[in-house]
């Protein structure tokens, strides 16, 4: 999701200070959904949205009350998905992490205001006050200053040669966007630090950590971190696009399933049993899950952190008034009920755990094609059955409003078109004679801008799903990718001359993902293509 708010410091230290780390106690309905209502919604958000596979769950007053997987694990294979199909939980693995340094916090092995050098020496932000400065609990709230996505094509596109001490080296040049605590912009890169503090501080791998201090206690047993085999994972759902003749499953996993950097961020994989059973550890924990993680930790997880811009929609929708994130989770009033959240999202994975902890309820939504909108519709359509469902506009109604174009005032600029890369023009070596060879940028490192026949191709060294053609458009270069893995095509703008020749990067589409951060990279020539 993307969020960016111009928040200070204050605002947070008042918000806290209001009780809005608290929970929100309200009157509650007397009926929750019944599985009929659910299983419907999810009928018609999959007719809706052309789904190849979803799998939903829902807790009412502690008791799992709807639990089926719908569709196919990848589409055609007739493999259908199931409580126990893995999928990609993505961003959802972030509490995950929060969650083992919260164990590590309640064994004495670090403290949540211990600076991160103490754990990890090397680590350097651009400023080195707030290198100094920096906490473990400010890693995990989006607070620290990095422009929102800075630094995530170190992750993505998978696989790729970025590992985690990259990241930690990379983070020193990426340039803040707003001052240390005195705003939100959502990071990836800072919950990867996350995991190598806790591995610094447990003694043991973020993987080994997160299987020893997590899914062994809690018994989470189909969940995956790190390398695992295919064959000894059972059903695995594969992400889809949305092709012409339907859905197509892209980047399948292969026999190994390798370990990725990103997974401290968003890279953990579990069945929706398992995220059911994680959902109710919050809910309705026992006494076993109690002495895994105590009142006071799991206090300390749903505090109110770092304020969060309240859109339009979620105003008129959920008639929200306050929006914060904690250590990995996001906090909410809806119809004046109290929820905690989050969403994930990766290429063709999505998913959602929505709680509402004063009625022991929530739901999980996973997801395995193109389904930003069906999540948001199918979430939006679950959480009205708990809170109001007198004033749901049920899946077709929610669908509708998303769909149709925002209103645009009289005073308002109409937004740019996106350019039409059917009008590209190929680039040949010699219209690109000047900005041939090759380049670097501190944090991403070395890319080659070289002839490939009669063309001109950009490829990275260190992500190598990322090469594409060089042509022209508009007057300007344009980038367009081979990968499908790749799905933002970027501006090239070159300046300088001789040993100052410099290349900067923007995305076609403004609006487009903010992982694609090309607007963080800044290189500098360093020699020929031979």
């Amino acid at each position: 999701m993307r969020h960016r708010a111009g928040f200070t410091l204050a605002v947070v230290t008042a918000l806290i200070a209001m009780g809005l780390s608290s929970p929100l106690r309200a009157a509650q309905p007397q009926t929750g959904p019944t599985p009929e209502a659910v299983d419907a919604a999810v009928r018609a958000t999959i007719a809706r949205y052309h789904l190849p596979g979803i799998a939903v769950g829902v807790i009412e007053d502690g008791k799992i009350v709807y639990a089926r997987g719908h569709g196919e694990t990848e589409a055609g294979s007739g493999e259908p998905v199931t409580n126990k199909t893995l999928f990609k939980i993505a961003s959802n693995s972030k509490a995950m992490t929060a969650s083992v340094l919260a164990r590590l916090v309640q064994q004495g092995k670090l403290g949540w205001d211990d600076p991160v050098i103490r754990h990890l020496p090397a680590f350097a932000m651009h400023d080195p006050w707030v290198t100094v400065h920096m906490t473990v609990s400010d890693l995990l709230v989006h607070n620290s200053g990095l422009p929102e996505g800075g630094g995530d094509l170190m992750l993505w596109p998978e696989p790729n040669l970025f590992n985690r001490d990259d990241i930690v080296n990379g983070l020193q040049f990426i340039k803040p966007a707003y001052g240390f605590r005195a705003g939100y912009a959502y990071d990836n890169l800072l919950y990867v630090v996350a995991g190598q503090v806790a591995a610094a501080a447990g003694g043991a791998s973020y993987e080994e950590l997160v299987r020893r201090e997590l899914f062994q206690p809690l018994e989470l047993n189909a969940c995956r971190v790190g390398e695992f085999r295919m064959r000894d994972a059972g059903s695995v759902a594969q992400p889809h696009y949305r092709g012409e003749a339907g859905n197509v499953a892209m980047r399948q996993d292969g026999d190994v399933v390798p370990m990725i950097a990103s997974a401290p961020a968003g890279g953990i994989r579990c069945s929706l049993d398992d995220m059911l059973a994680w959902a109710n550890n919050w809910l309705q924990p026992t006494s076993a899950q109690l002495e895994w993680l105590g009142e006071k930790q799991r206090a300390e997880m749903w505090k109110a952190r770092t304020p969060m811009p309240i859109s339009p929609q979620r105003r008129r929708w959920d008639n929200t008034h306050y929006y914060a994130y904690a250590y990995g989770f996001r906090l909410a009033d809806v119809d004046g009920q109290w929820t905690v959240s989050h969403t994930g999202t990766l290429g063709g994975m999505y998913s959602m755990m929505m709680l509402l902890p004063d009625r022991k309820s929530g739901f999980v939504v996973m997801i395995n094609g193109e389904g930003g909108n069906a999540r948001t519709v199918l979430g939006e359509v679950l959480l009205k059955l708990f809170t109001a469902p007198e004033k749901s506009l049920g899946v077709a109604g929610y669908a509708d409003e998303i769909a149709r174009p925002a209103q645009v005032a009289s005073t308002s600029k109409p937004k740019p078109a996106l350019p039409d890369i059917a009008k590209r023009e190929p680039v040949s070596p010699k219209q690109l004679h000047d900005w041939l060879g090759t380049w670097r940028d501190a944090w991403f490192g070395d890319v080659r801008i070289c002839a490939v026949g009669d063309g001109v191709e950009w490829r990275s060294l260190k992500s190598p799903k990322m090469h594409g053609k060089v042509s022209t458009l508009d007057g300007r270069y344009l980038l367009h990718w081979d990968d499908i893995a790749v799905d933002i095509d970027a501006w090239l703008d070159f300046s300088g001359s001789g040993e100052s020749r410099q290349l900067h990067m923007a995305k076609s589409d403004p609006d487009g993902d903010f992982s694609s951060d090309y607007e963080d990279l800044a290189f500098t020539r360093t020699g020929n293509c031979e």
